[in-house]
């Protein structure tokens, strides 16, 4: 057996393996990230005098009231993250909760964006690559959007 043929069947065993992998990898990176912005839109809305000062002080939103602004976080922490959780709708979810998080990196950038904050800036870059990485490549097979779509199709 020649060594390019051995390479191939080394790569066809790491491959079977991790395809295995695949479905347990995309729901943690689903339950991940939602929790990540499930916990941000709880201390919203319980502490919503807090929330609306940040806003009103201290995020930059652009386009939108500090109010109205503050009211779009904090449905879109709390809504995309459930779609993400379930597996339905899941890729709408991972937009909205990439476009929340761009949002929010675009509105703190005056804090994000200086020396010293690098490491809330990664915070930031991880939550949007995972969300990047399940818009791309989906759900995985332990989703609601999975099932669905194996009933729908022949």
């Amino acid at each position: 057996m020649s060594f390019f043929s051995r390479i191939l069947r080394l790569n066809d065993l790491t491959s079977l393996v991790l395809d295995a992998l695949q479905s347990p990898f995309t729901w943690v990176a689903r339950w991940y990230v939602s929790w990540q912005f499930l916990k941000s839109g709880y201390l919203k809305v319980t502490s919503w005098d807090s929330t609306l000062y940040l806003f009103e002080n201290e995020y930059h939103t652009p386009l939108l009231s500090p109010h109205a602004a503050a009211i779009a976080a904090a449905f879109g922490e709390l809504f995309f993250p459930l779609l993400l959780v379930f597996g339905l709708a899941s890729r709408i979810g991972a937009l909205g909760l990439f476009a929340v998080n761009l949002v929010a990196v675009i509105s703190y950038a005056h804090v994000l964006l200086v020396e010293g904050s690098e490491a809330a800036l990664a915070q930031h870059v991880l939550w949007g690559a995972t969300a990047a990485f399940l818009i791309i490549f989906g759900p995985g097979k332990w989703s609601i959007d999975h099932y669905l779509q194996s009933r729908r199709s022949p």
